[in-house]
């Protein structure tokens, strides 16, 4: 085979899965329920959020919280410091595209 094929989570419970990581990109799953949340931290390449399902919350650097809905993408810059969590009833589903692979920026 070529391809690979990568499989992912499908039901509501939190999940945070990785799933590629290879130079080019990392891809993380996220799925959190109502009150669940990412640890804070920094971004450490360049990532791109992908909203599927409910919304997002996203406080970025020193900005205020926006609220991103299923279908939107969102571009942070890398090192910005963020908190990512779900305050709202819907579960959040959202995939993570790192670009390139973090460990890119550790060599």
């Amino acid at each position: 085979m070529i391809e690979k094929s990568y499989v992912y989570a499908t039901d509501n419970a939190k999940h945070i899965e990785k799933l590629v990581d290879d130079d080019p990109v990392m891809i993380n799953h996220m799925v959190l329920p109502k009150g669940e949340c990412v640890p804070d931290h920094h971004a450490n390449s360049h990532v791109h959020m992908i909203v599927v399902r409910g919304n997002l919350t996203l406080e970025l650097g020193e900005q205020n919280p926006h609220v991103y809905s299923r279908g939107s993408i969102v571009h942070i810059p890398y090192n910005t410091f963020m908190r990512v969590r779900n305050e709202h009833d819907e579960t959040c589903e959202f995939f993570v595209v790192k670009s390139p692979s973090p460990r890119i920026y550790g060599k």
